[in-house]
């Protein structure tokens, strides 16, 4: 028994009228909401491995370009004078901040918390940028 003159009795009219169209649309975007909180938990729970891919990446990157542009003698702890008080091969320069790198992303997996490992294997990138700085272009 409403009154279709007034305001709220044609608003209540205009809502039955819409209802069916109204609920199966909830039912699509309850969907569609599932849907995404699906994805992102399972990005969630792969969040490991979704940030040490670009970092394992960089870091194969980085000791290719360094075997291939790094001197068969690598000069560590550069000296006022222009020498470097320790020389090792090519391979350990090479091969020792790969290692690093990728024992930081094994720690990473064993550990809680993501971020603080991931942010100190980030860190370990530099060294091979570091080591191919300092013999390519000494003092």
């Amino acid at each position: 028994m409403r009154d279709e003159n007034t305001m709220t009795g044609r608003y209540l009219a205009f809502r039955e009228k819409l209802q069916p169209g109204l609920d199966s649309a909830g039912s699509v975007l309850g969907g569609i909401g599932h849907g995404i909180k699906l994805v992102i938990t399972y990005l969630f729970r792969m969040q490991k491995l979704l940030l040490s891919a670009p970092v394992l990446f960089a870091a194969v990157y980085l000791a290719q370009y360094n075997m291939n542009h790094l001197p068969e003698q690598v000069g560590l702890d550069l000296q006022t004078t222009g020498e470097y008080a320790i020389m090792i091969s090519r391979n350990t320069a090479v091969m020792g901040p790969l290692v690093l790198t990728v024992l930081c992303l094994v720690l990473m997996f064993c550990s809680r918390r993501t971020m603080y490992p991931w942010i100190i294997s980030l860190f370990s990138l530099v060294l091979p940028v570091l080591l191919l700085l300092t013999n390519l272009y000494p003092a």
